[in-house]
């Protein structure tokens, strides 16, 4: 008789023993009862007999997971401190049996250029590696040509980006390549649309997924490139729910595992990858293009040099992009009297203004209420909007330039695929003349008719209690700066009070990156590694003593072990979906202690986040 540990995809449960007369390979699928009713586990281990009575397994199932998903699963579990049925939860079943090959042949090669070229060798001849190219520089055709070398030899290669960035545009210009072998794996596609890409990819119809951070997990057992575009990019991190997985820090795992290779590509590539990756530097752009920097010093609104430049672009039929990190009229409101915010009743945050509606909506839990009239700590009336965001911004240009044609890119705005697709599709057709957005502006859109690029609202950020902050806004200004003049002349305006700042770094990224590294050196990652640990709970006594227990439990680990307790308390944040928020921080050389903590911390009540990339 064998006795296996059984774990249950998406179930937040410990692994389970039972017992079988068979053979079974470590995640295979089973079939098992689970609280009187049929469940399909996955054989984790083989363990020894238990001191209590198991039940058997039913069914062995025809399918197990590929072993780069097992390998994932086991690392995850590992050092993002989950159980083995969280992990496995990630992945895409592999149900689907392989019925046939297909011979393709790509006949279609990029035309590279000698700098090209040299990337290209450069890639070749290292496992994992950086390009580092300047926005227009030409790093998509040096990704095509390495993707062509692995399909041309029938194996597997996966392009990662950042989801908003999973555009018709990409999707084209990749199936131009490679026809019918390319599948584009996102959340928003239909389950009936990622059955047949499963299938496609089982039979090798499918050689290549172009996707968002899930594609990772998908069942490619003949895979031996991954591209992470945009590598800089926080939305491979998992910030919304566990595990607090970062996808290019898995591919890179995958790559020290299996015969994959890893070419990670940025314009504003990430401290860390910076410093621990070879890189290949691809300066200047591929087209003829010039920029010029014009700086706006005021407070974030639409200022005299912000409505002369639009003009100018107007007349000259030209487009612009304005991006500002804020959604909504206005941020918040606050008291004249008293300067006190209207705050969420469930979240210690200001709840932004939506004039249309006349509501106030808080950015987090989602709560909605009617716009009060007086201030609840003083009683005055005297209520006034703080902080423009992109509704307000889109109304005063409506009111500015009546003929202009103007539309918002924001996620109130666009709320599924389709609207992605037709706003983009829009703006590349030239029906819009100003697209204003957040962030989301910044993504790899490549059109040519830009003419000014926008940056608003950037203080903030700046300023913000992260020692990531500088590198995060730097990133989002040369991304957003670079829609601009893709193929001629382009300006961009930099409304910000801290002008000194961009004029150093906005057209030198690598003055950056050599400055912010002496900040950080011993202090922060890449030289140092941090676990963040989030006590939540509805009662604030009992947030604070959990914690203060866990401070007791850590800190008796320090005499075996090299780590630093940065600082503990309450959340910037203080109060989130009527919990409340305390936290701690912890830094050291090695992720060992830092696991060996999340794993003594880890609770109901805690959230476990190794290698943060979120400090609110």
């Amino acid at each position: 008789m064998h006795f296996y540990k059984v774990s249950f995809s998406g179930l937040n449960l410990s692994a389970l023993t039972y017992h079988s007369d068979k053979k079974i390979e470590n995640f295979t699928a089973v079939k098992v009862n689970l609280n009187r009713k049929e469940n399909t586990g996955y054989v984790v281990s083989q363990c020894d007999e238990p001191d209590f009575k198991t039940l058997e397994i039913l069914e062995i199932l025809p399918y197990s997971l590929t072993k780069i998903q097992a390998e994932l699963v086991k690392f995850i579990s590992y050092y993002y401190t989950c159980n083995f049925g969280v992990a496995i939860g990630l992945c895409e079943e592999n149900t689907t049996k392989d019925t046939q090959n297909f011979t393709q042949n790509f006949n279609k090669t990029p035309t590279l250029n000698e700098k090209q070229n040299s990337a290209l060798n450069f890639i070749k001849s290292h496992k994992t590696s950086l390009l580092f190219g300047d926005t227009g520089s030409g790093k998509s055709e040096v990704y095509i040509a390495a993707i062509k070398e692995i399909l041309d030899n029938g194996e597997q290669a996966l392009f990662l980006m950042p989801e908003i960035s999973l555009t018709p545009q990409m999707q084209k210009r990749l199936e131009g390549f490679f026809g019918e072998a390319v599948a584009i794996w996102h959340s928003k596609i239909s389950a009936k649309k990622k059955g047949e890409i499963l299938e496609n990819i089982a039979n090798g119809k499918v050689l290549l997924v172009a996707g968002a951070r899930s594609a990772l997990f998908l069942p490619m057992s003949n895979l031996k490139l991954i591209v992470v575009d945009e590598e800089h990019d926080d939305s491979y991190k998992n910030t919304g729910s566990r595990p607090h997985y970062n996808a290019r820090d898995l591919v890179l795992f995958l790559s020290s595992k299996f015969d994959v290779r890893v070419i990670l590509g940025s314009a504003t590539p990430s401290l860390t990858s910076f410093h621990k990756q070879p890189v290949f530097r691809m300066r200047g752009t591929f087209f003829n293009s010039q920029k010029f920097f014009i700086y706006d010093e005021s407070e974030t609104g639409l200022t005299q040099i912000l409505k002369d430049e639009i003009a100018k672009c107007l007349a000259n039929k030209k487009q612009a992009v304005i991006c500002l990190p804020t959604r909504a009229n206005f941020k918040y409101l606050e008291c004249k009297e008293c300067g006190e915010s209207i705050k969420c009743p469930f979240c210690s945050i200001g709840m932004s203004f939506y004039k249309k509606q006349n509501v106030l909506k808080c950015q987090y839990c989602e709560y909605k209420m009617p716009v009060t009239q007086r201030c609840e700590k003083c009683g005055s009336q005297m209520i006034e909007a703080k902080k423009i965001g992109t509704s307000e911004l889109l109304e005063q240009l409506q009111n500015e330039f009546a003929n202009a044609r103007i539309s918002k890119f924001d996620r109130d705005e666009i709320t599924t695929q389709n609207k992605l697709v037709k706003a983009l599709k829009e703006f590349n057709d030239g029906k819009i003349d100003i697209l204003v957005g957040t962030q989301m502006l910044s993504k790899g859109h490549d059109y040519h008719n830009i003419d000014l690029a926008v940056i608003m609202g950037i203080d903030e950020l700046l300023n913000y209690p992260d020692f990531r902050a500088r590198e995060k806004t730097l990133a989002l200004s040369m991304q957003v700066a670079g829609r601009a003049g893709r193929n001629g002349i382009g300006r961009v305006i930099v409304q910000s009070r801290q002008r000194e700042f961009f004029e150093n770094y906005i057209s030198d990224y690598d003055k950056f990156l050599a400055d912010e590294l002496s900040f950080r050196e011993s202090l922060y990652p890449p030289f140092a590694r941090l676990l963040r640990i989030i006590i939540s709970h509805k009662n604030e006594a009992n947030t604070k003593k959990i914690m203060d227990e866990m401070i007791l439990r850590i800190n008796s680990l320090q005499n075996d072990q090299e780590f630093q307790v940065i600082g503990y308390g309450k959340c910037a944040i203080e109060r989130l979906g009527g919990k409340f928020r305390y936290e701690i921080l912890i830094r050291s050389s090695s992720h060992l202690p830092l696991i060996n903590i999340a794993n003594i911390c880890n609770q109901e009540h805690a959230d476990i986040d190794i290698d943060p990339v979120n400090f609110s």
